[in-house]
C-alpha cells in the first residue's frame, strides 16, 4: 500500500484561489512532511523488488459506437468475438493506431462532449452519454509497452484505481477481464499473457452507456492506472493494516498483513515491521513468525509493538507515521511496501457528540461530488489539494465523499491537511458485487486516521420503506463485514426517511439527512428531535444537510437567466438555509455535527432550474472553487479567525436612489456600516447569524467596520468601479513541478482604470498557452454557462474566470497569455504571465 508515490500531492503551497489567500499553514505543514515521504519512498525502493509504475503517459484515444461495430474497431460485428484466445487484432502489434488521438491520463472524455437539450440527461448535466447516444457513449485507450526480459517468473498486474464505467481489457490479443463500476478499483493479473523482452499491447474499451449514479459521472480512465511487478512471494492487496490503541501517553500498535505464495513449492516467509515517525526516524519495530506458505495459498501475519509518547493525529498537526512491512524468506527481502497512519482516538456520544483524542469536536462538514471546471471527473492530483484547502479556508473539518469511493489522492490530502471524513461507498447492497466495492474501500483506506465513519450509502428509498425487512438485511450484512474488516470505525448511512425501521436499525450512527421540520414545515417536527425522544442513547449526525441555493455574484433571483439570489434566502422544499441548519446542529449538543450539501458545485442536477443551466447551484463556492458570499458565513462560524464580509458589490447604476439589501457575515461584536463616509448606523452581531442593512444606493464607497472590545478591528469596503480597462492573472503558485501531471491554477479577472476589478464584468477572454506546458482547461463558476471547458477562451461571470495549465516533462515555462475580444465589451490589451516548471525526480513510470 505505497502512499508516498505522488510527487506533486504535496507541492500545494498555496491556499488560495478565489479569495486570493495566503498560505495555508496546513498545507504548508503537508510540504514539511512529504519531504520526508521522499526520503523513505527512496529508501524502501532500494530495500525490496517490488515496483509500482506509472501507466499515465503516451496513451492513443479512439471515438468508439455502442450500436455500430463498424465504427467501434469491428467489435461485435458477429458473435465470434471471443471464440478463440488471443484473437482480438486490435491489441497485436500490425494494428494501426496512427490517427486516434494522442493523451494522458487521467481522462475524461464526457467534459469534451457538447451539451445537449434532452431532459433524459439533466441529472448527467446534459452530457450525450446512455444507450440514446451510443456514437459518443464508447471509448477506446490504447499503448504500447516493454517488458525486461528479466521479469519473466514475477506477478505483474495491471492496477485501475477508477474507470466509468464498464472497461474491457485485453493485451497482446488477449482478453484479460472486465469491470462494471465506475468508482471501486480494479486489477488484473497480466503475469501469463506479457511478452518479456519486447513489446506489449495494451487496449481498453470504456463503455459509458450505463451509469452509477444520478450525477454527472465522467467517462473513461479518470483515475490513475498502474503497473505493479512484485515476486511470486509477496504481501497482498492492501493487506497491511495498522490499528492504534492509545493509553495515557503511550500507543500500542497491533499489526497485521497477509502474505500470498504464488510461486510453484511451499516457502517459509517471517514479517517485519519498522515503524518511522514523521522525521523518518525508527521509533519501533516488531515481527512475526516465521510460517510455511504453500503454494497458491496465503498465511495471516500479526505483532504488537508499543510507541512511547506518539504525537497524534489531529486536525491542528495532522501528524503521520509510517509502517515499512517487509517480508523476508531465506535471508532475502522477497517484497515491502510502506503504509501511513496516525494515531489518534474517536468515539461518538450519545450526549456530546463526537470526540477525537479525547476532545470535543463539532463536525463542521461538506459533501463534494469528484468533478471540476474544466477537467470534469479526471482531476490532476494538485486539484485535490487546492480543492481541500479551499474548503478548510472556510472552517470546514470534513468532507462526505457524496456519493462513491474517493479517490486516493482525496484521502492522503485529507490525511496530510488534517480534515476527516466520512468514506461512502456507492451501492448499497449485500451481493457479492456490493460487498466486493465495501470491501475494496475498507481495506484500502483503512489506515487512513482523516477517516472517522464508514458510510453504507445514500437515500436507498426503497430500502428505508417499502423494503425495510431486506434493506435492514442488506445493511446489517454490510455493517458486519465492515466491522471485521476494521474494528476501529462505526458505521452510519445518508437516510431521508424510515427512521423508525429498515436500513437505520442496522447503523451504529444514524445519519439524518434534512427533515428539520420546524424551520420549514411549521407543523412537522424535525426528525432528529422525534428520533431522539424515542431513542436517547442513539448516535446521530447530520449525514447530508442545508442545500441552500445561491448564484455566485446575483442579488437577485432571476427566473429567465435561472440565476438564484447570492443573498442566504433560497432553498429547494426539502432543505435548508445556511443559518437555518447550523444554528440547529450547533445547539444540540448531542448531535455530532453535520455535512452541508455541497461544498462545491457540481455538474447535473441543475437545481433549482434545469435547462440550459448544466449544473448545481447547491455549492457553498462555484465550480471554480470561487467563493460565494455565504461561504463568510460559514467562515466566521466554523472558523477561529476574526471575519468581516461586507455584499453586495456597489456597481448598481440602473437603481440610483433605490434601497438595496447590504448584508455583513462577521464574528465581530459590532458593525457600523458607512456610504461615502456617512454612517448607515451600527449593529450588534448575533451569533449565528447575519447582519442587514437597507441602503438607498449612491455609487461611491460602503464600508463596513467589524468592532471587538469596543476597538475597530477589521474594515471592508466595496466601490463603484469603472468599465474594464486592463486584464489581471494571478497563480496559486508560480512555481511548479516539470513532472508531466503538475498544475497551476490561474484566476481571472478585469480591471478599471483605478486597478479595482470590475465583479460585473463579462467580458470573453482569450488565451494562448506556449513554453513548456499546455491548457488542461477553463471555467467561469457560471451554472448556465455551456461554453467550451477546453478552448483557449471563456467568459467572465460576475468579473472572474479560472485557467488550469499543465506542465510538460521539460523544465523551463509556462507563458500564459490574455486579452479580451471586442463582444462582449471592449477590446482588452494582452497581458501574460509566466510560471517556471522546475525539474524533479520523476515518478517511476512505464
Amino acid at each position: 500500500m505505497p502512499v508516498f508515490t505522488r510527487r506533486e500531492l504535496l507541492r500545494s503551497g498555496i491556499a488560495l484561489s478565489a479569495t486570493s489567500l495566503v498560505a495555508n499553514s496546513a498545507v504548508a505543514r503537508a510540504e514539511t512532511l512529504f519531504a520526508a515521504a521522499e526520503t523513505s519512498a527512496g529508501s524502501l525502493a532500494a530495500l525490496a523488488p517490488r515496483e509500482r509504475l506509472l501507466l499515465d503517459f503516451g496513451w492513443k484515444f479512439f471515438q468508439g459506437n455502442g450500436n455500430d461495430p463498424s465504427h467501434d474497431l469491428g467489435f461485435g460485428a458477429d458473435q465470434g468475438d471471443f471464440a478463440k484466445s488471443g484473437d482480438f487484432g486490435f491489441a497485436k502489434e500490425k494494428f494501426d493506431d496512427s490517427k486516434w488521438k494522442s493523451l494522458n491520463l487521467p481522462h475524461d472524455w464526457a467534459v469534451e462532449l457538447p451539451f445537449v437539450d434532452d431532459e433524459a440527461l439533466q441529472g448527467h448535466g446534459y452530457k450525450p452519454l446512455g444507450r440514446r447516444y451510443p456514437e459518443t457513449s464508447v471509448g477506446w485507450y490504447r499503448r504500447s509497452f516493454e517488458i525486461p526480459k528479466e521479469d519473466s517468473g514475477r506477478r505483474i498486474s495491471l492496477e485501475f484505481d477508477g474507470a466509468f464505467r464498464s472497461a474491457l481489457v485485453f493485451l497482446n490479443g488477449f482478453f484479460i477481464g472486465r469491470n462494471d463500476n465506475g468508482y471501486a478499483p480494479f486489477s488484473f493479473d497480466l503475469s501469463d499473457f506479457l511478452i518479456y523482452g519486447g513489446k506489449n499491447y495494451l487496449v481498453v474499451r470504456m463503455d459509458a452507456s450505463f451509469g452509477d449514479g444520478w450525477f454527472y459521472e465522467g467517462a473513461g480512465i479518470y483515475r490513475h492506472l498502474w503497473l505493479t511487478k512484485t515476486e511470486a512471494l509477496h504481501l497482498g492487496r492492501w493487506e497491511s493494516f495498522v490499528r492504534s490503541e492509545v493509553h495515557g501517553d503511550n500507543a500500542t500498535l497491533n499489526l497485521g498483513t497477509v502474505v500470498q505464495n504464488q510461486g510453484k513449492q511451499a516457502t517459509a516467509c517471517r514479517v517485519q515491521w519498522k515503524i518511522l515517525d514523521a522525521a523518518k526516524k525508527t521509533v519501533a519495530t516488531g515481527e512475526a513468525a516465521a510460517q510455511t506458505i504453500a503454494a497458491d495459498a496465503s498465511a495471516n501475519f500479526t505483532a504488537s509493538v508499543k510507541l512511547a509518547k506518539p504525537t497524534l493525529w489531529s486536525l491542528e498537526t495532522p501528524t503521520l507515521y509510517t509502517a515499512v512491512v517487509t517480508v523476508v524468506s531465506d535471508g532475502k527481502t522477497t517484497d515491502a511496501e510502506q503504509v501511513s497512519f496516525g494515531v489518534r482516538t474517536i468515539r461518538f456520544d450519545a450526549d456530546k457528540g463526537f470526540f477525537l483524542n479525547g476532545k470535543s469536536v463539532k463536525i463542521k462538514g461538506t459533501c463534494n461530488h469528484q468533478d471540476h471546471a474544466g477537467v470534469g471527473a479526471a482531476l490532476p492530483d494538485r486539484l485535490q489539494w487546492y480543492r481541500l484547502a479551499v474548503l478548510k479556508e472556510m472552517g470546514s473539518n470534513a468532507v462526505r465523499t457524496s456519493h462513491n469511493m474517493p479517490t486516493p489522492e482525496w484521502v492522503e490530502a485529507c490525511d496530510h491537511m488534517g480534515m476527516m471524513m466520512m468514506c461512502e461507498t456507492r451501492m448499497m447492497s449485500s451481493n457479492d458485487e456490493g460487498l466486493a466495492q465495501l470491501e475494496a474501500m475498507v481495506k484500502r483506506y483503512r489506515n487512513s486516521p482523516s477517516i472517522i465513519l464508514w458510510s453504507m450509502g445514500n437515500e436507498e428509498w426503497h430500502l428505508q420503506g417499502d423494503l425495510a425487512d431486506q434493506g435492514e438485511r442488506i445493511v446489517g450484512a454490510m455493517v458486519r463485514r465492515s466491522h471485521e474488516l476494521d474494528p476501529t470505525r462505526l458505521c452510519t448511512a445518508a437516510d431521508n426517511g424510515g427512521y423508525e425501521k429498515g436500513v437505520v436499525n442496522a447503523l451504529d450512527v444514524v445519519g439524518f439527512n434534512y427533515n428539520l421540520g420546524l424551520l420549514t414545515k411549521p407543523n412537522q417536527p424535525s426528525a432528529p428531535d422525534t428520533y431522539r425522544k424515542t431513542h436517547p442513547h442513539a448516535l446521530t449526525i447530520g449525514s447530508e444537510t442545508a442545500s441552500a441555493v445561491s448564484t455566485r455574484g446575483i442579488y437577485s433571483t432571476d427566473k429567465l437567466r435561472n440565476w438564484v439570489s447570492a443573498y442566504d434566502v433560497n432553498h429547494p422544499a426539502w432543505a435548508e438555509l445556511a443559518e437555518e441548519w447550523w444554528k440547529y446542529y450547533a445547539e444540540r449538543e448531542w448531535l455530532a455535527g453535520g455535512f452541508a450539501w455541497t461544498g462545491f458545485d457540481y455538474r447535473g442536477e441543475p437545481t433549482p432550474y434545469g435547462w440550459p443551466s448544466i449544473n448545481s447551484q447547491f455549492g457553498i463556492v462555484d465550480m471554480c472553487g470561487f467563493p460565494k458570499d455565504s461561504f463568510f458565513y460559514y467562515k466566521a462560524w466554523w472558523g477561529s479567525e476574526p471575519v468581516l464580509h461586507l455584499f453586495p458589490h456597489w456597481n448598481w447604476e440602473e437603481r440610483l436612489g433605490e434601497p438595496v439589501s447590504v448584508w455583513v457575515h462577521s464574528n465581530a461584536d459590532e458593525v457600523e456600516l458607512f456610504l461615502n463616509g456617512q454612517s448607515q448606523g451600527s449593529q450588534k452581531v448575533v451569533p449565528l447569524t447575519h447582519l442587514e442593512w437597507k441602503v438607498k444606493y449612491e455609487p461611491g464607497v460602503i464600508e463596513a467596520r467589524g468592532s471587538k472590545n469596543g476597538k475597530v478591528i477589521l474594515v471592508e469596503k466595496r466601490q463603484t468601479t469603472g468599465k474594464p480597462e486592463s486584464i489581471k492573472l494571478t497563480a496559486d503558485r508560480l512555481e511548479i513541478d516539470a513532472d508531466g501531471a503538475d498544475i497551476a491554477v490561474l484566476r481571472v479577472e478585469v480591471l478599471d482604470k483605478e486597478g479595482r476589478a470590475v465583479p460585473t464584468a463579462d467580458n470573453k477572454i482569450v488565451f494562448k498557452i506556449t513554453g513548456d506546458g499546455a491548457l488542461l482547461g477553463v471555467g467561469n463558476g457560471d451554472p448556465n454557462c455551456q461554453e467550451s471547458d477546453k478552448e483557449p477562451k471563456r467568459s467572465l461571470f460576475n468579473g472572474l474566470a479560472q485557467v488550469i495549465v499543465q506542465a510538460s516533462k521539460t523544465p523551463g515555462q509556462i507563458v500564459v497569455e490574455a486579452y479580451a475580444e471586442e463582444w462582449p465589451g471592449p477590446k482588452l490589451p494582452s497581458v501574460k504571465l509566466a510560471i517556471a516548471t522546475k525539474k524533479v525526480e520523476l515518478r517511476p513510470e512505464i
